[in-house]
């Protein structure tokens, strides 16, 4: 449901709202939050909260500290797991600098912008998020393990299946938020699970992702056992993927899915450090169905694009290779942009890899581009690409590669 900055006030009078929790995120996707008390919020409304960001990775120094949070009212969400009374709500920010202008580390704001663009060119892009995750064991004194929580296999059912509950009790929550799942189920790995979500516009889509991660930890947590979004928590056992699935529509009712993908296949080596931030993501590369080469097919899911089996207004791309390390802000605005490069450019799609791209032989690996194979590399091509230095603040390209880059030729 979308409010008016009126309405959040006389919801949180009414509802005996005691602390609205205002959420952003560093430039990695970590997310941080402020409570305020309902008198506040008159004020965060008109002139924003100040926050100390010298704390906050790439938000500043001790120098330049001073940052402002402005709530968007359509984002106002009830806390289920809070009391009934004297109840908690949450809405996302924008940020500003005290005057007034859009803060440039804000990926939100970024993203706010891609679409705006889109728009512009006659183009609106829908996305729907599937994240994995593992559920461990807590030690004796609370502490996260890599003991998992089960055993079981793909889509196994209890009781192998020990986190069906969970996932339940996720699915529930999300849904008293407004927030509509659409499938869950035990995923490959030992304690790995996955929910998935109906598509959306960029902006919700990235803000359910940001909720989402938060829910499973909190509904985990009360559950005795931890959750872990990292790419790579299990050596020999799959990573957590966050297989993005985008759409675009055109004003002129063209289809333009084809244009997209290319889009995407074409910068997305570019891109890689913003959908795989971390020096784990790329152990995950070329093993248990996660991508090692950039191609396409259609269902196959060896592949870097996948055109799921669907029809209609459920025809979409699915980006195999992100993990949920990754900013959802940043990755969404940079597949909107790449989209937008092959939309606008026509580019020509690439034939159909339709082989098994882990079982194919070195002759015919030969023939496809690789995703860069670790996190320097990634930087590289970051640091080297117009693409990205034309859509990503120089101030946050510097944040993820700075101490990465190696200048070519050493």
């Amino acid at each position: 449901m979308k409010y008016s900055k009126e309405e959040v006030i006389q919801y949180v009078r009414e509802e005996d709202v005691k602390f609205i929790r205002l959420a952003f995120c560093d430039v990695f996707g970590k997310q941080k939050n402020i409570s305020i008390m309902p008198d506040e919020l008159p004020c965060a409304f008109e002139y924003g909260i100040a926050i100390d960001a010298s704390a906050i990775e790439g938000f500043g120094d001790e120098a330049h500290s001073d940052l402002l949070l402005h709530p968007d009212a359509d984002t106002l969400m009830p806390l289920p797991w809070r009391p009934e009374h004297g109840r908690v709500v949450r809405m996302f920010c924008s940020i500003s600098y005290p005057d007034g202008s859009i803060f440039e580390c804000d990926s939100r704001s970024i993203l706010k912008q891609a679409v705006r663009d889109a728009e512009k060119a006659g183009c609106r892009f829908f996305f729907g998020a599937e994240q994995e995750f593992y559920l461990f064991n807590l030690d004796s004194n609370g502490n996260p393990t890599t003991e998992p929580y089960d055993q079981a296999g793909y889509m196994d059912l209890a009781p192998e299946d020990r986190g069906e509950n969970i996932r339940r009790e996720v699915c529930l929550t999300l849904e008293q938020m407004g927030i509509r799942p659409e499938s869950s189920h035990h995923e490959e790995g030992p304690g790995q699970n996955e929910i998935d979500f109906r598509y959306s516009d960029p902006l919700t889509a990235a803000d359910n992702a940001m909720t989402f991660q938060n829910v499973v930890k909190i509904v985990a947590r009360r559950n005795g056992l931890y959750a872990d979004f990292s790419p790579k928590p299990l050596e020999s056992k799959p990573g957590n993927g966050f297989h993005i699935n985008m759409s675009v529509k055109s004003s002129g009712n063209e289809d333009l899915m084809d244009f997209m993908i290319a889009g995407i296949l074409d910068k997305v080596g570019d891109m890689t450090v913003f959908l795989n931030p971390q020096e784990s993501s790329y152990k995950r590369f070329g093993s248990h169905k996660a991508p090692k080469y950039i191609s396409w097919s259609r269902e196959n899911r060896s592949q870097l694009v996948r055109v799921p089996a669907a029809a209609g207004k459920y025809k979409r791309a699915e980006l195999r290779s992100p993990d949920p390390a990754a900013n959802p802000y940043l990755a969404f605005s940079l597949m909107i942009y790449a989209g937008l490069y092959g939309i606008e450019g026509k580019l020509p799609l690439p034939e159909p890899a339709d082989i098994n791209l882990y079982k194919a032989d070195e002759n015919t690996l030969s023939k496809f581009r690789q995703l860069p194979g670790n996190l320097q590399s990634a930087c590289t091509a970051a640091a080297g690409s117009d693409f990205v230095k034309k859509h990503i603040p120089k101030s946050i390209l510097d944040i993820y590669c700075k101490p990465a880059i190696v200048p070519a030729g050493q």
